[in-house]
């Protein structure tokens, strides 16, 4: 069998030195009709290796609900790597960040009262131990030295930037060792002494996560990897996007320079991102360093390939610096044509009355209280009589209220915005639509409780008896700024397409029955991806969720992504 090793200075390839030109592409943010097409394309640029995480919650959203069928069959993405003569590099976590709903963690995983994330702590090491069971149970039989093309496993992602627990770390390696893992582990950090001091153990090789400086960062780097090769985990060659922010680019000649400054340090590389994709259905994640920003639908990270699955310019630059250091195959994929562009008139579909619960709580209950995994839940309660002009107080909006007495709206409160206060007019009953916006995917905000946080005050007085209905946005009931619009259009032939929003509020759109993604007028992102497998030749339907404002009940279709205005 072949084998995977590191030597003193390289990685060895059945004992040849070998360099890791890998590039990242998450099978869960791609159709699997469009896995093939990815994997080839990184071949074509020069990719030698498909680097993936694994997410939990795509695999386990319910407790010891697993799935890894469809979008989560790991299995059969890693044979259609093989099939097209490339390793593989696996990173199951627990966490991954991502910029991935929760970063891959399961809210009800997170949701257990005291429980100790990314750290020693019983219960947790528990949860994770069957979890990475069952993803190895996967990756096992697929290791090089078993006939499959597995070289690398990572350990944990970016720990030392989280925690220093070297127990917990211990721990995961010997789960990881006793299901049968013997190729070689690894860990990543940012390349900050501290980070790689805690981050790591002696046992596990520690590569790098940067995207410019390199040959300092490499060096850094080679101070606490003393032997065997030096690798960029994570070249970043992009940026991911959020909401009301730019479209982030980075300049094609600059990343392209830093590529080739690794390379010729004789390092290995993992691209990231090769393929970003996207953030389907509920995915996004968030950040907050100091300010809730949740991520984009569009996971475009301005990569080789975009969005779509289309080369750009980084591609070709990219694939000229590899040439100068790899084997790059002759063959260049083909360009991308236009998508189809038409328009499609939307009627306004009447919602089926709501069916309110008669359980009343003291407190708005939370989405996890609920068991919630959806996106919307509809907060009610009785008004004291009053006047108008009292001042509605929330401990905290996670992430989005619009705010209706008697079934008028009166306002929105923002998360993003740090609003948690709005005046009330007179009236019998208070609405609170709340939209959970993304989960945090970073640093101790991970797991943190979503909808309305108390205490709620209406002039200093608690409100209590509130009710709790969650939205199941595939079928929504009638609740207050809640409108749905459909239609449907003909395709002669199964087809990519985008669709433009840009002249909609807030909300959700499907193709033919499957959530796309969030759209937000709030951009950057002005277009949802279509991918062709979600169509098909004859009719195909529409569906939208509006929150908001629809400018013009028409859904137009136009020939190319539009992912906002630029910058870096």
């Amino acid at each position: 069998m072949p084998t995977f090793t590191i030597g003193e200075t390289d990685f060895l390839l059945d004992g040849r030195p070998h360099r890791v030109i890998a590039g990242a592409l998450h099978y869960f943010r791609v159709h699997p009709d469009q896995w093939a097409d990815r994997i080839r394309k990184a071949r074509l640029m020069g990719i030698n290796t498909i680097e993936t995480y694994v997410a939990w919650n795509a695999h386990e959203p319910r407790r010891g609900e697993w799935d890894a069928t469809g979008w989560n069959d790991l299995g059969r993405f890693l044979d259609l790597v093989a099939a097209e003569g490339l390793h593989a590099i696996v990173r199951p976590g627990p966490y991954i960040c991502a910029e991935w709903h929760n970063g891959g963690l399961p809210v009800w995983l997170t949701a257990m009262p005291g429980i100790g994330l990314r750290r020693a702590e019983p219960r947790y090491v528990a949860e994770v131990t069957r979890y990475l069971e069952r993803v190895y149970e996967i990756v096992v039989p697929r290791q090089i030295d078993r006939g499959g093309n597995v070289v690398l496993v990572q350990i944990e992602n970016e720990y030392g930037a989280y925690g220093s627990d070297k127990e917990y770390l211990a721990e995961l390696v010997r789960v990881t060792r006793e299901a049968g893992i013997t190729v070689p582990l690894t860990t990543v950090d940012q390349p900050e002494p501290d980070m790689l001091r805690d981050g790591s153990l002696p046992e596990l090789h520690k590569t790098g996560s940067f995207g410019s400086r390199a040959t300092e960062r490499l060096a850094t780097l080679r101070a606490h990897q003393g032997t065997g090769p030096l690798m960029c985990s994570e070249f970043w060659d992009g940026w991911f996007d959020w909401w009301g922010g730019v479209h982030h680019t980075t300049d094609t000649a600059a990343a392209a320079a830093e590529l080739d400054a690794l390379l010729a340090a004789g390092a290995s590389v993992n691209i990231y991102m090769f393929h970003g994709g996207t953030n389907f259905g509920l995915t996004n994640g968030a950040n907050h360093k100091g300010r809730y920003l949740p991520i984009t639908t569009s996971y475009d990270y301005d990569a080789p390939l975009d969005e779509a699955g289309n080369p750009t310019a980084k591609y070709d630059a990219f694939r000229e610096v590899i040439a100068r250091y790899a084997a790059v195959p002759d063959e260049v994929p083909s360009r991308a044509e236009p998508a189809p562009a038409f328009e499609v008139p939307l009627e306004r579909v009447e919602l089926a009355p709501a069916v309110r619960g008669e359980e009343r709580h003291p407190s708005p209950p939370t989405f996890e209280a609920l068991d919630h995994l959806g996106a919307l839940v509809v907060y009610e309660t009785q008004l004291p009589e009053g006047g108008d002009g009292r001042i509605l107080e929330l401990g905290a909006v996670r992430d989005h209220a619009w705010v209706f007495v008697d079934g008028c709206r009166i306002g929105a409160l923002s998360r993003t915005r740090h609003e948690h206060t709005i005046a009330l007019p007179a009236g019998e009953r208070l609405t609170l639509v709340v939209e959970e916006q993304g989960r945090i995917n970073y640093d101790g905000r991970l797991g943190e409780a979503k909808g309305l946080m108390g205490p709620v005050l209406l002039d200093g007085e608690p409100l209590g008896a509130w009710t709790a209905t969650p939205v199941d946005l595939s079928a929504p009931t009638a609740s207050p700024g809640l409108q749905s619009f459909r239609g449907s259009f003909e395709l002669d032939a199964a087809h990519d397409l985008f669709l433009d929003t840009g002249d909609w509020g807030k909300g959700f759109a499907f193709v033919n029955g499957t959530l796309l993604g969030r759209y937000w007028r709030n951009g950057p992102q002005r277009t949802l991806f279509v991918p062709a497998p979600l169509t098909r030749p004859g009719e195909n339907t529409l569906a939208v969720l509006e929150l908001e404002t629809l400018a013009a009940r028409v859904a137009r279709f136009v020939a190319e992504h539009e992912l906002g205005p630029e910058g870096e």
